[in-house]
């Protein structure tokens, strides 16, 4: 007898700015011990989305430096350029434009900017300001935002393609803290609403896929786990897993089951 068919990651891709992808998991290349663990860390992963902070990392700024574009080619990966370390939305706006240049005119790009610099919470106004000029100026932006559903719904009328809430601080691995705020945007969005720091272990990815996110990005869960690579596989899996248990559909909860899980009729005494 032939296996049953499994349906393929590609059956149900995540689509953003019009274009498909298999892996609904996103990595940052950050935090790394070097670009040899990087590659080989987001390999394990199955991303295919990569983000790359502008002012920290060399995609070619520094010709005299090891550049992360030998480690991950853009054939093989779709970059995705972010304004990470920008505080107000005139740096960030800079910083995705030099991301554009140094990208080959590459439109799609993250927009992050932060409010604090001890919790790297974001500052919604100058978020705000920012994705205006930049979907003006022909960016597909997908925005790092709090999980405040009536921010999420304006930077989605503005035109990002993508809204990123946080489940808890960058960096912090807390999980989600919040998933009813998750559910508001979740339960308006039109666009894909992709968890985007927080997620400390891969329990924290499957919840978020639970909840019926697109997808989730990280990068300090893998960096910095005792073994990168290792815990790129489980995160992979944990998405996978997060997705298929939301188009399933889980079971109703009850307090209590007063109904067996197998039938009892005709049962020999």
């Amino acid at each position: 007898m032939n296996a049953p068919q499994v349906p393929s990651t590609l059956d149900d891709p995540l689509v953003i700015g019009g274009r498909a992808y298999r892996s609904r998991l996103l990595v940052g290349t950050g935090k790394y011990r070097d670009f040899r663990e990087t590659r080989d860390a987001i390999v394990a992963s199955g991303a295919q989305i990569v983000t790359v902070a502008i002012r920290r990392t060399n995609i070619g700024q520094d010709a005299n430096e090891p550049s992360l574009v030998d480690a991950l080619p853009p054939d093989e990966f779709t970059y995705l350029p972010n304004s990470a370390g920008c505080y107000t939305a005139d740096e960030a706006v800079r910083t995705l434009r030099l991301g554009r240049e140094l990208l080959d005119g590459h439109a799609l790009c993250k927009l992050e900017v932060l409010g604090d610099q001890a919790s790297l919470y974001p500052n919604v106004r100058e978020t705000l300001v920012a994705a205006e000029r930049l979907v003006a100026d022909g960016f597909e932006v997908m925005v790092y935002t709090s999980d405040d559903p009536i921010v999420a719904r304006e930077l989605e009328a503005i035109g990002c393609v993508a809204i990123m809430p946080l489940a808890s601080l960058i960096g912090s691995g807390m999980g989600i803290v919040n998933p009813w705020s998750l559910r508001l945007i979740l339960e308006r969005a039109k666009v894909p609403v992709l968890v985007d720091a927080g997620v400390g272990t891969a329990s924290d990815a499957s919840i978020a896929m639970e909840l019926g996110c697109a997808g989730v990005l990280m990068n300090t869960a893998i960096a910095k786990a005792r073994e990168p690579v290792r815990m790129a596989r489980a995160m992979k899996l944990a998405v996978e897993a997060g997705r298929e248990a939301y188009l399933a559909g889980r079971m109703p909860r009850k307090l209590y089951a007063a109904e067996a899980s197998s039938p009892i009729g005709g049962v020999v005494r």
